[in-house]
């Protein structure tokens, strides 16, 4: 689904405090040496105390939500047996509003016809399913994508096994450049207006709310820094953000 993130960077001052150290060990005779002057120690200043507190969050998502999907169920709880085309179908069904003829993925909808025996595969809209366990429960767990034409969005689902119901664990809708299993998370990653820059945004398992919830949501750099010119004698240096 659409939302506004808002920006975040990554700083690695510690990083390279830390590296910087190592190299300055190296070759020393053990002898106290002067590295300069200590910086001043500030601490955190707080803006604003008497400002109200916001009553509601900065932007929706839907933290934690989950959904049986109705129709599709196995005592066995092996989601290898469920059909994801039967899975996205059974979603299909349940959302009118999207997928109906006045929808905004009712292309979608149609192209699922092609997703069957005999059909047209460069029009199905279904991509590979992937299976890892994401919830800890040692069974595995169903992640599949489909594209959600006609807009440049692909819909990103997670399924797992409550008793013999399968229930929709985790959902987002976004433009998106890949999507990564990293251990049991899934890792989205998204363009950004700004060129040599990306959104990743990370969802884990969350057992109290039993469903995959965003942990994390990170505004990073993927290509080369450009050089900036030197600044001239009269320039102040100023600080950077990274």
């Amino acid at each position: 689904m659409p939302f506004s993130r808002p920006a975040r960077t990554a700083l690695s001052a510690l990083a390279v405090g830390l590296l910087a150290a190592t190299a300055a060990a190296c070759g020393d005779t053990g002898e106290l040496r002067r590295d300069g002057a200590t910086p001043t120690a500030i601490s955190p200043v707080k803006l604003w105390p008497d400002l109200r507190p916001a009553s509601s969050p900065a932007y929706e998502y839907d933290e934690g939500s989950t959904e049986v999907v109705k129709g599709l169920t196995d005592p066995g709880r092996d989601i290898r047996k469920i059909d994801p085309v039967a899975v996205v179908r059974a979603e299909i069904a349940a959302h009118p509003a999207d997928y109906g003829a006045k929808g905004p993925y009712h292309e979608t909808a149609v192209r699922m016809d092609e997703c069957g025996k005999g059909g047209d595969r460069g029009r199905c809209p279904l991509l590979k399913a992937y299976y890892r366990d994401l919830t800890g429960d040692g069974r595995q767990d169903m992640t599949l994508g489909f594209r959600l034409f006609p807009t440049n969005q692909t819909a990103v689902r997670v399924y797992a096994f409550e008793g013999d119901r399968l229930v929709q664990v985790m959902s987002d809708n976004d433009a998106i450049i890949g999507v990564e299993l990293a251990g049991r998370a899934v890792i989205v990653r998204s363009p950004a207006g700004i060129t040599g820059y990306e959104y990743r945004t990370t969802w884990e398992w969350d057992q109290s709310q039993h469903a995959m919830v965003f942990t994390r949501d990170e505004f990073l750099r993927t290509g080369r820094r450009k050089q900036s010119p030197a600044p001239s004698p009269s320039a102040s240096p100023s600080a950077s953000g990274r």
